[in-house]
């Protein structure tokens, strides 16, 4: 049975490696036409050539790369359907003071300023066909205690509450999802953390992208949701209306 995500257009950043790997992956399984971008052009090409999908070497913090990107991605495939905004980078720092200002920066030039150029860079499109939703890869460092990591908690903390905001603007028109992918090692986190830490099953957070990508989810879009305390998709679409209800899978100050 051909599945609902048959020829639909996926961009996924950051696909080189790692998770972004293993959504492009899945997306592409699931009858997508993937284009994969990273900085990296012999990753891109790999990921690429293993899904026959188009590669794309891109750094998501400039403007006219990413202009670029999402206008060849729409000439060689077609208009995109979903974002999957995954390109992240990490500063596992010891002291945030002595660390160089411009190599905390470029961690928010990444995470931050790439999702925004990449939103920004396919909404109009989407709004123009009336279709389309967008994935912003967020992270548990965003609201859970004892992060290591000023540049990267504060940057997808900021992910997190620009992609809730930013679904509030297109509500009724595009969804838009925030998503934990969880810990999974990857070459970024390689090193950073012990063998005994709650690590998270690597095909959880692309099946999640699938099941938002197919439209399942939309009652939830602004909402915050983890590959695996979320992994219960069916039970997560049964809750839909109970979590708008009761303002879960989000992130907030309680007094």
């Amino acid at each position: 049975m051909p599945s609902e995500l048959e020829g639909q257009v996926a961009l996924v950043t950051g696909g080189g490696r790692g998770i972004g790997h293993g959504i492009a992956r899945e997306l592409a399984a699931a009858g997508m036409k993937v284009a994969v971008s990273a900085r990296t052009r012999e990753q891109v090409e790999k990921t690429a050539g293993e899904i026959s999908g188009l590669a794309l070497t891109v750094d998501v913090s400039d403007r006219d790369a990413v202009a670029g990107m999402v206008s060849e991605t729409e000439r060689e495939l077609g208009h995109v359907d979903l974002l999957v905004a995954n390109a992240g980078i990490a500063a596992w720092e010891k002291d945030a003071w002595t660390m160089e200002a411009n190599e905390w920066w470029r961690v928010l030039e990444i995470n931050l300023l790439g999702v925004y150029l990449c939103c920004r860079a396919v909404i109009p499109g989407m709004l123009d066909r009336g279709r389309g939703r967008i994935v912003n890869v967020a992270s548990g460092a965003a609201y859970l205690p004892g992060s290591t990591s000023t540049a990267y908690a504060a940057s997808k903390s900021a992910v997190h509450r620009f992609s809730e905001v930013l679904a509030n603007q297109l509500a009724g028109r595009i969804p838009v999802f925030s998503i934990s992918p969880g810990l999974v090692r990857t070459e970024m986190t390689e090193g950073a953390f012990s063998d005994d830490a709650p690590w998270t099953p690597p095909e959880l957070a692309p099946r999640l992208v699938r099941a938002l990508a197919s439209g399942r989810l939309d009652k939830l879009t602004g909402r915050y949701l983890h590959a695996e305390h979320d992994a219960d998709l069916d039970g997560l679409e049964r809750r839909a209306d109970e979590i708008v209800a009761d303002d879960l899978n989000a992130i907030r100050l309680r007094r």
